[in-house]
């Protein structure tokens, strides 16, 4: 029985901390977010902390069902289209710290193609650790709910940080939302491309 409880509490703790791992594009998109928003209501909050947590969830159950060939084939090219949204997003609000517009509002990433590009951005390694769960002992069903709960957390922490990072720094703020993108869009390429 101690067994038992050992190997139960150790699952969990490895599906959390995978779960937090996996969330940490979620929380540098979010602080992102915030700083280039500057009227950040709890709606916008919520309704992406929903859709980082959904794709969060959905992906690694799409992993899990479709199996290697799949995530194989789609691994081939999918670093580099996160690489390109997020230069492209990050890119933007380089552009806008520079050439602030007059109602003084960045791109709003919580609406619209920008929130599907990010949940889906934000997403992508999910779709492998789908796969692996597969090889694994574990309850899908359970396991998904917890990654997208700990996402959905997370984003909302996220949010909240560079609210007020934002205000402290200013327009400052907006070239270092920037830049985190750019970096996570960097990292994920150059990951894939060493093959670690």
């Amino acid at each position: 029985m101690v067994y038992l409880n050992t190997m139960l509490e150790t699952g969990i703790l490895s599906i959390l901390f995978i779960a937090l791992s996996l969330s940490a594009d979620c929380f540098a998109v979010a602080l992102s977010g915030a700083i280039a928003l500057k009227n950040l209501r709890k709606v916008q909050i919520l309704r992406t902390a929903g859709a980082f947590g959904i794709a969060q969830a959905v992906m690694p159950l799409i992993g899990f069902s479709l199996g290697r060939a799949v995530v194989k084939f789609i691994s081939v090219y999918d670093h580099w289209v996160v690489f390109g949204l997020l230069l492209i997003i990050g890119g933007r609000m380089l552009w806008e710290a520079f050439h602030e517009k007059e109602e003084g509002q960045g791109d709003d990433i919580t609406r619209g193609w920008l929130l599907i590009s990010m949940a889906f951005v934000t997403s992508i390694d999910s779709l492998a650790v789908g796969l692996s769960f597969a090889f694994m002992e574990i309850n899908i069903v359970s396991t998904v709910l917890i990654i997208g709960a700990v996402a959905f957390i997370i984003t909302i922490i996220g949010f909240y940080i560079g609210r007020q990072a934002g205000n402290l720094l200013g327009q400052r703020a907006r070239i270092l939302g920037g830049l985190i993108l750019i970096g996570i869009g960097l990292r994920v390429l150059v990951t894939h491309l060493s093959g670690a």
